[in-house]
């Protein structure tokens, strides 16, 4: 029995039907479309992975029911593979205009209808793989400040900081977008504290104090479960991010560069986005204030390569603070129009 959705195969020749089905049946579950009426019934109805699509049809051209398909939210994203004659393959502009991905050139070969739907269907699988972790890494980072009413954007925007640091420091652009994804996550262990003390409204006492500083293993415990890298990641920067460059932070008072660089890079985004940001117990920093004290702890809390660094691209830092507060200001006007909080 399968698993997925179905193919959707549009042609008005019942033998070229015919041929495709004995190409992809014993792999796929199929659906069969004769004309741009039928095919745009049948892909709302069976929501199909993929669809195979003539060029050449009486009611509707393949190009126009594309559009069609791509106009249609439900279908907008479903990947569509025009099959045409070896005549029609100089119309390939026309076909990736409406929206197609693939050509396959008639009359078929059944390894290359295999190979083509095998590679398209893993990119959809994939993407919605790549959507699930987005979905997990959202509310994982807002479990981490569900207590903390206070923080807003501040995690989402303090990882545009980090991503942006890294990519000075020379990572990838791939590795600096798995370290944005990832470090919204770093307070992921806070789930584990008691409220009484996350809200507490004065200073913690020792005790207290204690219990606190355990989130850091926490987060790291509940991410390192998954083996996806951006999880792992995720993990390593939540073990991490209150380790001190001097050796004096925790939970393992690390020195210098035996604190992972994701952490450390992470470190510098979060203190400056934290003063940066307006809190009930106080106003934004000023700039300079701000600064300073990321200088002033080069050495002990800090990389001493990275807040210069960090100072270097501090225009494109203010460019992503003002995208962000611009979007906060946004939120809360719908918030304060609206009975349900806003997600986005």
């Amino acid at each position: 029995m399968h698993r997925h959705p179905p193919i959707l195969i549009v042609d008005d020749e019942p033998a070229n039907l015919a041929t495709l089905r004995q190409i992809l049946a014993d792999e796929h579950a199929l659906v069969f479309a004769r004309s741009g009426r039928e095919a745009l019934a049948a892909a709302r109805k069976h929501n199909p992975a993929l669809v195979l699509l003539d060029i050449r049809m009486p009611d509707m051209d393949g190009y126009a029911l594309c559009r069609r398909l791509k106009a249609d939210p439900a279908t907008r994203d479903t990947p569509v593979i025009f099959v045409t004659t070896l005549s029609e393959v100089g119309d390939e502009a026309a076909g990736f205009a409406a929206g197609g991905v693939d050509y396959i050139v008639k009359p078929v070969s059944p390894p290359i209808v295999r190979a083509r739907v095998r590679t398209h269907l893993s990119l959809v699988r994939t993407t919605a793989l790549e959507a699930s972790y987005r979905t997990a890494i959202f509310m994982l980072g807002e479990a981490g400040h569900y207590n903390d009413n206070d923080t807003g954007v501040h995690i989402w925007r303090m990882a545009a900081y980090a991503r942006l640091l890294a990519e000075a420091c020379g990572w990838a652009p791939e590795a600096a977008g798995m370290l944005e994804l990832a470090a919204p996550m770093h307070d992921t262990g806070k789930i584990g504290i008691p409220h009484t003390i996350l809200c507490k409204p004065g200073k913690l006492d020792a005790q207290e104090w204690e219990v606190m500083r355990t989130h850091p293993r926490i987060g790291h415990d509940i991410l390192v479960k998954s083996e996806a890298p951006v999880f792992q990641l995720a993990a390593e920067i939540a073990l991490h991010h209150h380790e001190r460059w001097d050796g004096s932070g925790y939970p393992s008072g690390l020195r210098g560069k035996a604190i992972p660089l994701s952490a450390r890079i992470v470190a510098v985004a979060d203190v400056f986005d934290a003063l940066s940001m307006r809190r009930p117990y106080k106003e934004p920093w000023p700039l300079d204030r701000i600064m300073a004290t990321l200088h002033e702890g080069v050495g002990n809390h800090f990389d001493p390569a990275l807040v210069p660094l960090f100072a270097s691209i501090l225009p494109q830092v203010l460019e992503i603070k003002e995208r962000w507060d611009l979007r906060e200001q946004q939120d809360v006007a719908r918030f304060s129009t609206s009975s349900i909080h806003p997600l986005g």
